[in-house]
């Protein structure tokens, strides 16, 4: 089941003046970035993000979900947070990932 794009809008809409946040849509999915780095995405009307030490400390109860058949775990992100708490937590997980490497010209 793909995720609808009001389900990505709200979730821009809340996260926008609080964060520097994108997405790519991708197979009827959308791969969220913050900071230019995949933090996570919306996955079957799922919030998903990577399982990094800060996000776990933030979302203690969160359980691990899969994105799709074959990936890797990520927490699931409960879409109530406020807005300054989903931003706070898409900046630590960007935080704590590695600079994207660079594209060969």
């Amino acid at each position: 089941m793909a995720t609808k794009r009001e389900t990505l809008e709200q979730l821009l809409d809340r996260l926008t003046p609080h964060a520097d946040v994108s997405f790519r849509a991708m197979m009827g999915e959308y791969v969220l970035y913050c900071g230019g780095k995949v933090v996570g995405g919306l996955y079957d009307g799922r919030l998903l993000v990577k399982p990094v030490a800060a996000a776990c400390a933030m979302l203690p109860e969160a359980p691990l979900e899969l994105s799709y058949d074959g990936a890797k775990p990520m927490l699931r992100v409960p879409f109530e947070l406020p807005g300054e708490t989903l931003a706070a937590l898409f900046t630590a997980v960007a935080d704590a990932l590695p600079e994207p490497k660079k594209r060969r010209e």
